[in-house]
C-alpha cells in the first residue's frame, strides 16, 4: 500500500504566526501538532510538545512568542508514491508521529499528511 492511501489533509500555520493562534488552532480541531509552511513550501514543525516546553515551561506569552521561533525546522518528509513501509519505518526511526507528504518541497494538494495514526487504522497494526 502507498502512502497517497492513507494520507490525511493536515492543518498548516504561517511563521509568522504566533503561539496563541497555533493553540488554538490545535486546540479547535483537537490535533497535536501544525505543518509551517511559507507558499506550501514546508519549512518546519510545531507540536504541542514545543509549545510546553518553549513557551509555557519559560513563562513566556504566547501572543508574543512566532511560530518561526520555536518550531522544528528540519522536518522529515515522505513522497505519496512510497510505500507504507517506508512511512513506518521513518517514523520509528526518528520517533515521530507525522510525515508531511511532499512533492518538491513542497506539500501535495489536498489531502497532504500521514500520520502514524492513520496508518494503524489502514492496516490495522503496527510493528513495533
Amino acid at each position: 500500500m502507498k502512502v497517497k492511501e492513507v494520507m490525511k489533509n493536515p492543518k498548516i500555520i504561517a511563521p509568522s504566526s504566533n503561539i496563541r493562534e497555533a493553540a488554538s488552532i490545535m486546540n479547535k480541531n483537537r490535533i497535536g501538532s501544525l505543518i509551517v509552511t511559507n507558499e506550501k513550501k514546508v519549512i518546519g514543525i510545531i507540536t504541542e510538545r514545543d509549545i510546553l516546553a518553549k513557551v509555557t515551561a519559560t513563562n513566556k506569552l504566547p501572543s508574543k512568542v512566532l511560530v518561526e521561533e520555536i518550531m522544528t525546522p528540519k522536518v522529515i518528509t515522505i513522497s505519496p508514491d512510497q510505500y507504507i513501509d517506508d512511512a513506518v519505518y521513518l517514523m520509528l526511526k526518528h520517533k515521530i508521529k507525522k510525515l508531511p507528504v511532499v512533492e518538491e518541497n513542497k506539500l501535495v494538494n489536498k489531502k497532504r499528511f500521514l500520520s502514524l495514526g492513520s496508518v494503524k487504522n489502514k492496516q490495522g497494526k503496527i510493528v513495533k
